[in-house]
Formats: C-alpha cells, sequence, structure tokens
C-alpha cells in the first residue's frame, strides 16, 4: 500500500485501509453513491464510489479495513480518490498499527515537557492535584498519552489530547509571562485540565467517536467531575481555588452556544478560552493543509469552522528576499 500523505494526483492506487466513514447520496440526477472516508497512520482521504452497482464493488461497512483500486483525482485543492474496485479485506491482510493516524512529535518529549510545567507550579495544592493524576495515575497517563482531542476538526489523531493540551498550556505560559493579572499556577492547572474529560467522552480508535457520557454529558462536565472527585482526596484544598479551577474548565468554550455552561467570570479563564481556541484552529488549518502541494495558494472552498474559503499564504514573495 501507499501512505495516504504519499498520493499524488493522477495516480492509480491498490491497497488496504482503514474505511473511517461510509455515506450514501444521490448525484442532483439522481444516481446514488458512495462517499468515504479512507484512514492511515498518516491521514485520512476523502473517497468516492459513482457506481455502487459495479460488479467490483464489494460489501463492507464503516470501520472495516477494505482493499480498494482507484485513481487519485482533485477536487477543490484536495486530494480525492476515485474508486473503481472495493472488497472488505480479511484479518491477517493488514496491521492495524498502519491505520491510526498518529502525532507527529515524539509522544515521550511532549510528556516530559508537559511534566516539566508540573513541576514549574508553586502553589502546593495545584501541584498536588497535577501530579495525582499525571505522575501517580499511570492508567490515566497512559490513556492521556494515546487519546484524540477530537472526533474530527483538530487533534483526531492517536496523542492528539497530549499535542493539543501541551499546546494549550504553552500559550497559556506565554499569556502568564506577559500579563500579570493572570494567576499562571491556576490558568496552566486549567490548561492541563481542560480537555482531560475527553477520556470518557470519545471512544479509543479506531472508533473515535462519542459515547453514551459524551453524548449526555460531554466533556466539559466530565471533565469537571473527574477534578471534582480528585480535589475530594486532597486534605484542606481550598473551597475557593477548587471553584475557581472548575469555573476555568466550565468555560473554556468562552460561549454559551459552544458549549460552555458558563461564560468566562475570571481573567484566567478569559485567557484559556483564547489559548484553546486559537491552538485548535491553527491546528485546523494545518490539517487542512497538509494534502494540498507546497506552493498551491488554490482556494479549498468554505470551511465551516472558520466560516470563510480558505487557502495557503503565497510564499513567493520569500524568493525576492533571498541574497
Amino acid at each position: 500500500m501507499k501512505y495516504i500523505e504519499t498520493l499524488r494526483e493522477g495516480e492509480r492506487i491498490g491497497g488496504i485501509y482503514l474505511c473511517k466513514g461510509k455515506q450514501s447520496a444521490m448525484t442532483k440526477n439522481g444516481k446514488p453513491y458512495e462517499t468515504l472516508l479512507l484512514q492511515d497512520k498518516t491521514g485520512t482521504l476523502d473517497a468516492k464510489i459513482w457506481d455502487v452497482s459495479s460488479q467490483g464493488i464489494g460489501e463492507f461497512e464503516a470501520l472495516d479495513y477494505i482493499d480498494v483500486v482507484g485513481d487519485v483525482t482533485s477536487f477543490q485543492g484536495a486530494l480525492q480518490l476515485n474508486v473503481k474496485r472495493v472488497r472488505k479485506a480479511q484479518e491477517g491482510e493488514y496491521d492495524p498499527a498502519d491505520y491510526l493516524p498518529v502525532s507527529t512529535r515524539n509522544m515521550e518529549e511532549m510528556y516530559q515537557e508537559l511534566l516539566g510545567y508540573i513541576q514549574s507550579l508553586k502553589n502546593p495544592y495545584l501541584k498536588q492535584l497535577a501530579e495525582a493524576f499525571f505522575v501517580k495515575d499511570a492508567d490515566f497517563v497512559k490513556r492521556f498519552q494515546f487519546h484524540s482531542a477530537a472526533k474530527n476538526v483538530h487533534h483526531g489523531f492517536v496523542g492528539g489530547l497530549l499535542e493539543h493540551t501541551l499546546g494549550v498550556t504553552k500559550l497559556c505560559s506565554c499569556l502568564a509571562e506577559n500579563y500579570g493579572i493572570l494567576e499562571r499556577d491556576l490558568l496552566l492547572t486549567a490548561a492541563m485540565f481542560h480537555d482531560m474529560g475527553k477520556l470518557e467522552e470519545l471512544s479509543t480508535f479506531p472508533e473515535n467517536d462519542y459515547t453514551d457520557d459524551g453524548q449526555l454529558l460531554g466533556h466539559i462536565m466530565i471533565g469537571a467531575e473527574m477534578i471534582s472527585d480528585a480535589i475530594r482526596g486532597i486534605p484542606d484544598f481550598p473551597k475557593k481555588l477548587a471553584a475557581e479551577l472548575k469555573h476555568c474548565i466550565l468555560a473554556h468554550h468562552g460561549e454559551l452556544e459552544f458549549g460552555s455552561p458558563k461564560k468566562p467570570a475570571l481573567a484566567e479563564a478569559v485567557a484559556l478560552s483564547f489559548a484553546d481556541n486559537l491552538d485548535a484552529k491553527l491546528e485546523t488549518l494545518r490539517e487542512a493543509f497538509a494534502n494540498v502541494p507546497a506552493g498551491s495558494t488554490q482556494w479549498l472552498g468554505y470551511n465551516r469552522l472558520f466560516e470563510s474559503n480558505i487557502r495557503r499564504t503565497s510564499t513567493a514573495y520569500n524568493k525576492s528576499l533571498t541574497p
């Protein structure tokens, strides 16, 4: 097989991929077709089966591993596969490890960097709380390093939750250095904890889909409950500090319409909501541009997160600056 990140327009490929999603639809002329989302550890690829009645199109479902033959085309600046033949692959024909999208960054290095921020905390209660999860709970650490930060949109890969959490924590550290109004320890602890509820909101790979608790409660409420439970195990943890930390978690989406049960009322909650939004949106752009050829400034079409048509920034002007 060829990994998705190596595919180029005009190629005909054949190989096994994880069918991450499958949806039936109709063309404007009333002809049925199917939209697939193929996945391997290097990324995802949209695919279309235009002739669903073809003899070469076998039976399969979402989350099956499928052997596909097709032509790589381009649509609105992104690669797409025009599927000619497909069948469900059998166990033994593939290694599941090849099909899980993984962070491009070293997992252990990211984790050690996050531990560095924990060690820098001066408030004994917040430091003890952070260590209870990230140092003393081996099962939590293992799950946190493996989990994604989203079903899609951003950081939807193995290690995504760790990468996003570290990114937000680093941004919050910079904000604390520049704005004296911010209580650094509270802000950094909230940053490290803000998405911990996603461990229960989303199932593990390859499903990486919403659980019952995820649908009914959401990661914000789940995370606040996890923090409350842990605080009860720390003698004399200040009630006001506990409430402020939980408020930052509850308000980190910034707006009620974005899922936060509370709007930010503390400076640290405001800072966290902006840092979370910034890291998520820049990663969304990185992922959107991942399959766009370097140097291309073709518009990619409307993106619902940005409510705008998007494209890469032009880099041609850099050549004129080269000595």
